[in-house]
């Protein structure tokens, strides 16, 4: 077995944990001796009980979990502080013999695992998710060209250079990175991974189910780079053009804020239902729906975003309703012809994609093909073999080649 570090800034208690750190660790801890650190959030750390289950279920995969808090504020400060102390975890596990390689999942940890780099010579995965300065930027919490974005874009180029490995979510990201780092990446390794679901438990439900038709929206509205106002238009659409049709915001986000935005008069009550639902409930949430909404900003930002909700929606059976210049999604979705994408948030543009979608679900072949996309772009067990190929190709010194 051999000591591998994974660091990541999310928790594992939350659901992208589960379905994006955890899901992929099952099955390398059968090569690997997997140390695991996360940072919970402080709601996660106050349940006990989900708690204990993560320990239980990390330590019967043989990984060992240390699970640090997660502090976000100040909002600078923060983080540089967390990152010192990540270089601080991770040189400790290095010189205890925990880790021969260490994955650090996103810019933070690639930066404390490229300073351990530098002292020990372990190697590091640069496992990059998505472009975080661009979306930074979109988010409107960076600004271009400012002391700040800089240093990042700085942290962010030698990572490139100097990491064993590059994973990136899409082919959209690293034809734009191949430009923009042509130097940095000439005879990397680099990976493409999109975000995979654990297709065994994100199955299709019942063939027919009865009416109303259940509009489907999972994961964060309230990121910055979610388009709610785009959400809040399809639901007046949909709702105006059905008036039996329901809808769920499935979503650890403030239900009374993101009510607020979608609904500020009140007219949908109790058509709109936004509540959390726990990792494990997910699957059987995702079924209830009978499609599933998610719109991003476009643009540079998004070039390098596989939502990680489209994977689990595909493979439950259900056509998505998205928007193009978000990674690969526009053509996975118009390939495979597996959902709608909407031209913008306009009355009419949302009547016109309404109109397509009700023709597109009278399709009977559709679930079949939302699943069979799934299974051949998103599946966990392809997308853990890559991870498994990657590692074995850094651990036994091979030349790095190009695997996009």
């Amino acid at each position: 077995m051999i000591p591998t570090l994974y660091l990541t800034r999310n928790g594992l208690l939350e659901p992208l944990g589960q379905s994006q750190v955890f899901a992929y660790l099952r099955g390398l801890s059968q090569d690997h001796a997997i140390t695991l650190i996360t940072y919970e959030k402080p709601e996660d750390w106050a349940d006990t009980e989900a708690m204990d289950r993560a320990r239980a279920a990390c330590a019967g995969y043989g990984i060992r979990w240390l699970p640090q808090r997660f502090r976000p504020r100040p909002r600078v400060v923060a983080p540089a502080l967390s990152t010192m102390r990540m270089v601080w975890l991770l040189w400790r596990e290095v010189r205890r013999g925990n880790a021969r390689l260490i994955h650090a999942r996103s810019y933070i940890p690639a930066a404390a695992a490229l300073v351990v780099h530098r002292l020990t010579g372990v190697p590091f995965v640069f496992d990059m998710r998505a472009l975080w300065p661009e979306e930074l930027i979109t988010a409107g919490r960076l600004r271009r060209g400012s002391l700040l974005h800089r240093g990042i874009v700085a942290a962010e180029r030698a990572c490139l250079r100097q990491a064993a490995g590059v994973v990136s979510l899409t082919h959209a990201a690293v034809d734009y990175l191949q430009e923009v780092y042509a130097s940095e990446l000439a005879g990397q390794r680099v990976t493409v991974i999109p975000t995979c679901a654990d297709l065994d438990s994100f199955r299709p439900g019942p063939v027919s189910r009865p009416a109303p038709v259940v509009h489907g929206c999972i994961g964060t509205v309230l990121s910055g780079w979610f388009r709610v106002d785009w959400l809040a238009a399809w639901i007046a659409a949909a709702a105006r053009l059905d008036p039996e049709a329901r809808f769920d915001i499935v979503t650890r986000d403030d239900p009374a804020h993101v009510r607020s935005l979608i609904d500020p008069e009140g007219h949908l009550a109790a058509r709109l239902t936004i509540a959390p639902r726990r990792p494990g409930e997910m699957p059987d949430a995702i079924r209830r729906h009978d499609l599933s909404v998610m719109f991003f900003t476009e643009g540079l930002s998004k070039l390098g975003s596989s939502p990680t909700r489209m994977a689990e929606v595909l493979g439950s059976g259900l056509p998505v309703v998205a928007n193009a210049g978000v990674g690969d999604v526009a053509r996975i979705v118009t390939e495979n012809r597996v959902g709608i994408l909407v031209a913008g948030p306009a009355a009419g543009q949302m009547d016109a994609a309404y109109a397509a979608l009700r023709d597109l679900m009278t399709d009977p072949d559709l679930p079949t093909r939302c699943r069979a996309t799934a299974e051949t772009v998103f599946s966990l067990g392809a997308g853990t073999a890559a991870y498994r190929t990657l590692y074995r190709s850094i651990l036994a010194g091979a030349d790095p080649t190009c695997a996009v």
